[in-house]
């Protein structure tokens, strides 16, 4: 077997552990385990000095046990691993605290002492709904009911009603939340597939899917989690549809959802991360210079505070967050060379986070780095990230397989490697056409392209002047600009008519930009 850091489930486990948590392991087994257990801290000992799996020299650096016996070794030292992580971490996490409480009240249940289950119950429940746990609310009323029925508990007539009242307008808050969380997730899948809409056709299937599935008389509800899935349901439809402004507006309804109830931010970190993360992103596609300046400062002071730092997931999330809005900020003031500066630092620290970040997100970032060396005037270096993204999921983001592609192809051109540019604009324009990316914007591009061979140099100034004509007044039309939000291919052109660089050219646009907001 080739060794592999990714492929065993208990070694990216014992990894991912910090110096307390082992300790907290070592203790926990010492505690609770058997004599018979000092393999499996044997076991997690080796496995912690490995640089990476290799079970071959994992059996070698434990002669006292058998291959036979390291599958149900492995599985018991997993098993043991999260329920010292459990006891661990309960008191940090509402949905760990809730199952105990839940636990305890089903062990004292079983015991015959109903009326301590029924009090731990109240408890839970009291909490549940303090933090808008209506799922783990719908289990404890389960319990309730269920030991109401068979037992006689001396409840009154008054708070038997009140609990079937109860069970009913928590399964219809449920039906609400699990509704309008699907339509948020199947959005932002079609969009991890997709990118933005390509055509009139993608717009009426996605307005058709969105009407279809939102669920009637959603606005007036005012509890956290129907405002919280309607908000994302709408920020991802307009972003689909690149109605930047609709998907700005969604953004920040996200994000002051979480303002009016801060304590939400420590129960669901992860969706304040991710709004903050799509406010950002708003700010950027709308190019909110001082806006995005603002969210950044207040993300970054966000990052450093003890909740942002307590679980593993939503530290490393903030980090990735942070680090892209920071390229975006060198992507739209054209500060390309400032921008890879922070390169060298950010891949080192995501090499160290690799196990935790989707194929998605790396895609994105490679895009993002070979925009920025392809912006710098380093086309080979844009070229080697650009392989990586052509040579890896060809299912993720179509549209950014797309336009890597193209990015390649001018990367190429500015080269001057002509001789391979041919064949390099009927696959590019292939492969686009196939999957449905071509814009009037590349059509133009490649109609250029395929002349700019037969054109002498003075005659190309001209030819570039008749190609910004054609593509600049499509910089309001929708369709069209999909184009625009992957490359900022009206710069490209403008720095080759007014003999400047693109990084001076979206600099100065910038630089007019503040100028124009004093």
């Amino acid at each position: 077997m080739t060794p592999n850091r990714f492929t065993d489930a208990l070694f990216q486990l014992v990894r991912s552990l910090e110096k307390s948590e082992k300790r907290h392991f070592k203790l926990y087994i010492k505690r609770s385990s058997a004599k018979e257990d000092l393999k499996i801290v044997q076991l997690f000992d080796v496995l912690d000095k490995l640089p990476e799996y290799d079970e071959k020299l994992l059996l070698k650096k434990l002669p006292s046990i058998q291959k036979p016996q390291l599958a149900n070794l492995k599985t018991h030292l997993y098993k043991q691993l999260l329920a010292s992580l459990r006891l661990l971490k309960t008191t940090d996490n509402i949905d760990l605290q809730l199952s105990e409480q839940l636990d305890y009240a089903r062990v004292l249940y079983n015991k015959g002492l109903k009326l301590q289950g029924l009090k731990i119950l109240e408890k839970a429940k009291e909490t549940a709904k303090a933090n808008h746990k209506y799922n783990f609310l719908a289990q404890v009323i389960s319990l309730e009911k269920k030991i109401e029925t068979l037992h006689i508990t001396r409840s009154s007539q008054e708070r038997t009603e009140l609990l079937t009242q109860e069970a009913l307008e928590i399964s219809g808050h449920i039906d609400r939340v699990v509704r309008l969380s699907n339509l948020a997730l199947l959005l932002y899948r079609w969009y991890i597939k997709n990118g933005h809409a390509r055509n009139e056709h993608d717009e009426k299937d996605i307005r058709a899917f969105f009407k279809e599935n939102l669920p009637a008389d959603t606005l007036t509800y005012s509890d956290f989690y129907v405002k919280l899935y309607l908000y994302q349901s709408y920020n991802w439809y307009a972003f689909i549809r690149q109605d930047f402004l609709m998907y700005y507006r969604y953004s920040k309804k996200w994000i002051d959802l979480f303002e009016a109830q801060p304590e939400m931010i420590h129960v669901e970190t992860g969706h304040y991360v991710k709004g903050m993360h799509n406010l950002l992103n708003a700010h950027f596609d709308l190019r909110n210079f001082k806006e995005f300046e603002h969210a950044l400062r207040r993300f970054e002071q966000y990052a450093e505070t003890q909740q942002a730092n307590e679980h593993d997931n939503f530290r490393i999330h903030t980090f990735i967050y942070i680090h892209g809005a920071k390229v975006n900020w060198h992507l739209m003031t054209g500060t390309f060379k400032e921008g890879l500066g922070m390169i060298p630092d950010m891949e080192r620290q995501m090499n160290e986070y690799a196990l935790y970040i989707d194929n998605h997100r790396m895609l994105v970032f490679n895009y993002k780095i070979a925009t920025l060396y392809f912006g710098s005037g380093d086309y080979d270096t844009a070229i080697d990230y650009l392989q990586k993204i052509m040579n890896g999921n060809a299912d993720l983001r179509i549209d950014l397989q797309s336009y890597a592609r193209l990015l390649h192809m001018m990367a190429h051109y500015e080269l001057g490697n002509y001789e391979i540019m041919e064949s390099l604009i009927k696959s590019v324009y292939r492969y686009m056409a196939k999957m449905e990316n071509i814009t009037v914007v590349e059509e133009e591009m490649f109609r250029f392209l395929r002349r700019s061979f037969n054109i002498s140099p003075k005659d190309l100034q001209p030819e570039l002047e008749k190609l910004l004509d054609k593509i600049k007044h499509l910089e309001k039309n929708r369709f069209a600009t999909r184009s625009f939000a992957y490359l900022d291919i009206i710069s490209w052109i403008e720095g080759k008519v007014q003999k400047k660089t693109m990084g001076e050219i979206i600099y100065n646009k910038y630089l007019n930009s503040r100028h124009k907001g004093k």
